[in-house]
């Protein structure tokens, strides 16, 4: 089952409105947030080479490296193929990122495929990639699929934001985030849409791009 696809700005506010009722804390952040943002994007290599360029990066600077590559031109599969390294490095990439960047061109994954398969196999085809991890995956599914139902546990400011919100006396870890967040289901990728604008009320940055 792939279950409930966010697709309007109403799929969010319905998401919200239930989390609201489940949870007070969420009532609360949305009164200090606003109408929160859809948040969705285009799927497709281009989509998870987004992804990889803003891993370990703050936004401003992933913004700035993006802008470089789209500038060169240098966002599709052949084009990551056939550019040399110092090209790619000239754009802000590392190392390391390079090396991801050519894996995925490398991957040939057929992306119109995942829109039918279950979140857990969207996220078991992308991590087999080198350079893409759970939370690269996650955000895959959230933002470049819609899926209702996908949290990112692992995500910093999802943390920070949830310290924050819930009164907490440390940041959760991740496997601790990731059992907070059974209780938002099926509306965990809006939970995370609270807590990212909340995040932005309560420290004054993004905390994704």
């Amino acid at each position: 089952m792939i279950g409930r696809i966010i697709e309007t700005h109403d799929c969010v506010a319905e998401g919200a409105a239930w989390l609201a009722v489940a949870e007070p804390k969420f009532a609360e952040a949305l009164d200090l947030t606003g109408p929160l943002p859809l948040r969705l994007r285009k799927d497709g290599f281009e989509a998870v080479l987004s992804a990889i360029v803003s891993q370990q990066v703050s936004v401003a600077a992933a913004n700035a490296i993006w802008k470089r590559l789209k500038v060169a031109g240098l966002t599709g599969p052949r084009k990551v193929m056939w550019a040399t390294d110092e090209e790619l490095r000239a754009c802000g990439l590392s190392r390391q990122k390079i090396r991801y960047a050519k894996a995925l061109a490398d991957a040939k994954i057929h992306f119109p495929s995942l829109r039918t398969e279950t979140t857990d196999q969207v996220i078991s085809t992308l991590v087999e990639v080198p350079g893409i991890g759970i939370w690269t995956a996650e955000i895959y599914a959230m933002f470049s699929l819609g899926r209702a139902d996908v949290f990112a546990p692992g995500d910093l400011a999802l943390q920070e934001a949830a310290r924050i919100l819930f009164q907490l006396d440390e940041r959760p870890k991740e496997k601790a985030m990731r059992q907070m967040a059974e209780d938002w289901s099926p509306w965990r990728s809006v939970a995370a849409r609270v807590l990212w604008a909340y995040y932005k009320v309560a420290k004054d940055r993004e905390g994704i791009r």
